[in-house]
């Protein structure tokens, strides 16, 4: 593998793929492997949806919405008992917040977008597991005999084990900035 003029191993890699690329397939991938089409997608949507949680958690339905995933959690059960609903929601959707603008300021400092992962990785973990703690969220199916499926509840918390693949991605890829920015220094 060759460097670029800058040294960056992750530039001289993209530049291989686009002119490894012979199919139309294979360069339609490469073409969105070099405008970082996939980190675009995740880290917005990821932004996106924090700030939309967050803000939703701030209201009233949005804590009583929450009420009986947090109260079945094995792993924040108690916040509630803590902080009260209204309170703790507030605590959850100001914690989206914050993951947000440390995603948002990751573009310009890598690290900040790792501490936005990290904190992200964390919620959807706990998050992910009330797939399997919330009562209704796995139903059996009139008529189907041994076939359990995903509730609608179901279906909602496990977009979280997703957005944990996601956290993952995003502290992999501020981690390479981080690495690369250190190395320049």
């Amino acid at each position: 593998m060759s460097l670029d003029s800058s040294g960056s191993v992750a530039n001289a890699e993209k530049q291989e793929l686009s002119r490894d690329a012979k199919s139309s397939l294979t360069k339609l991938a490469a073409w969105i492997n070099d405008r970082n089409v996939p980190f675009l997608v995740t880290s917005l949507g990821m932004i996106v949806m924090l700030l939309w949680a967050g803000s939703y958690k701030l209201t009233a339905p949005g804590a009583e919405g929450i009420v009986p995933l947090i109260s079945n959690s094995p792993l924040i059960w108690w916040h509630f008992k803590l902080f009260g609903p209204y309170v703790g929601s507030d605590i959850i959707g100001l914690t989206e917040f914050t993951a947000a603008i440390l995603i948002i300021a990751g573009y310009f400092r890598p690290k900040a977008g790792i501490l936005g992962g990290l904190i992200t990785t964390l919620m959807f973990f706990i998050t992910s597991t009330m797939v399997i703690t919330t009562p209704g969220a796995i139903i059996a199916v009139q008529g189907i005999k041994y076939m359990r499926y995903m509730s609608f509840v179901g279906l909602f918390l496990f977009k979280d084990v997703i957005s944990l693949g996601v956290s993952f991605y995003l502290i992999s890829y501020f981690g390479r900035k981080a690495i690369l920015a250190e190395n320049r220094s």
